[in-house]
């Protein structure tokens, strides 16, 4: 039976095999870009024992369905950003969560943290466009790529200025990435095949992550316990999505995962 990865995927794959675009015509209009914001420097750049905070703007889910389905990108990314998110996460998947680049543009444009294009990339062209429609960092989950693709596209990504975040699940995958030279890694506790948080798994593979490695904990984050947890555990960042874009106060469910006091680290 195929999973939701194997479907969304099918669907992306089946997109970029029209695609007749000339990479190489898309890597020179990269390379004329302004220089991106910088996305793993800043998950670093927050005050010693507190999570940066990587908010995400997304209007549905595969297994939820949807979550916020008349989502303003702009003032939500706004909201975000008065309670102190270091980044942003945008989705821009448009069958399966109702995103687009439309959606990441404007909640670029609102605010000035850098933003991570959270989409299946599965193609050169994916990376390029990523830039393209104004990403600071692009998403690469290692399920969903062989070891040359996983390798070509991290290296595509320094080329033209991005930041690339690697998503893994377990130690097989996370050698995988340190193999390729990632420097952000994620761990998603959601199993993509399922779509099934398990919220031990990031606790799990956190000590298995060398030093110079910008860790990220993906999904399943409900709340500050969550976030004391994983910041214990030895992450430097939390990509939190459905609990705060739900939440009926953003900017205060994004502090209070921050563990920050009202009033504190408010303006970036």
């Amino acid at each position: 039976m195929a999973t939701y990865l194997d479907r969304i995927l099918d669907v992306h794959r089946t997109v970029a095999a029209a695609d007749r675009r000339p990479v190489d015509a898309l890597i020179d209009a990269a390379l004329g870009l302004a220089e991106a914001r910088g996305f793993a420097d800043a998950l670093v750049e927050v005050p010693a024992g507190e999570p940066a905070v990587i908010a995400e703007v997304k209007r549905r889910s595969p297994s939820r369905g949807d979550l916020v389905a008349d989502l303003d990108p702009a003032g939500t990314a706004m909201e975000y950003v008065a309670g102190g998110a270091a980044c942003l996460s945008v989705l821009t998947d448009v069958d399966h969560f109702g995103g687009s680049p439309d959606d990441l543009a404007a909640a670029r444009d609102a605010v000035g943290v850098p933003v991570l294009r959270k989409d299946f990339t599965i193609d050169a062209r994916d990376v390029c466009d990523a830039r393209l429609m104004g990403a600071d960092a692009v998403l690469l989950i290692a399920a969903a790529l062989d070891d040359a693709e996983l390798a070509d596209f991290h290296a595509l990504a320094v080329e033209v200025g991005l930041d690339a975040l690697v998503e893994i699940h377990d130690e097989a995958e996370l050698e995988r990435a340190l193999t390729v030279g990632a420097r952000l890694i994620g761990v998603n506790q959601r199993d993509l095949a399922t779509f099934e948080v398990d919220t031990a798994r990031a606790v799990r593979m956190a000590p298995l992550m060398p030093d110079g490695v910008v860790r990220v904990a993906e999904s399943g984050i409900q709340g500050p316990a969550d976030a004391r947890t994983l910041v214990h555990a030895g992450y430097h960042a939390l990509l939190v999505g459905e609990s705060v874009v739900t939440s009926g106060d953003r900017t205060g469910a994004v502090r209070a995962l921050r563990g920050a006091p009202e009033g504190s680290r408010n303006e970036r």
